[in-house]
């Protein structure tokens, strides 16, 4: 992934959970993890980055 490159990162919470879904701006492609509602949201959020750059160098 290209440094500097913006990624959207929205989060869903449903009951005791949350999904957490990583948006790359450039290529629109998503890649979305569940993990507990209580849980830091930073972390959340590294995970579902982690996740979506996995998807992307795949991709290559």
């Amino acid at each position: 992934m290209a440094a500097g490159r913006p990624i959207y990162v929205e989060f869903v919470v449903q009951g005791n959970v949350v999904k957490v879904t990583a948006v790359d701006s450039v290529t629109g492609v998503e890649a979305s993890i569940v993990g507990p509602a209580n849980a830091a949201q930073s972390a959340l959020a590294d995970a579902a980055r982690r996740k979506l750059e996995y998807v992307l160098k795949k991709r290559t």
